[in-house]
């Protein structure tokens, strides 16, 4: 078998699985969020794609659900990141990350970080 065969698209993957079991992380790890959301009416949007002009960097957003509260019309936005490795500016990202996303959506955002680092 060829090396490129063999490469696992492991972003890819985690993507997926928290797609599939949105409800069951939320339930998990965050149980009085669960509370709250309504997840008959969960879909998720498209990768949205942010430029850092000063630093010339692009970046994608991982996960993005929208939802509503239960007993609420109000629409709010889950936005997941996943992180594999130490970045010191990882908090700032998620900062710019939120503000962006409101600016664009208008509605409640609750950000959530996934943190997948390597065991040592």
């Amino acid at each position: 078998m060829s090396k490129a065969y063999m490469t696992v698209d492991h972003d890819r993957l985690f993507k997926e699985l928290i797609t599939t079991f949105f409800e069951e992380l939320i339930l998990l790890f965050f149980p009085h969020m669960y509370e709250y959301i309504d997840f008959e009416h969960v879909s998720f949007l498209s990768e949205e794609l942010f430029t850092d002009v000063t630093a010339g960097k692009k970046y994608h957003v991982d996960i993005l659900a929208e939802t509503k509260r239960k007993g609420e019309d109000r629409l709010i936005i889950v936005h997941i990141a996943n992180q594999s490795y130490v970045q010191p500016s990882f908090p700032e990202r998620m900062f710019i990350y939120f503000s962006r996303l409101f600016e664009k959506h208008r509605k409640p955002i609750v950000p959530i970080a996934l943190l997948r680092l390597p065991s040592s």
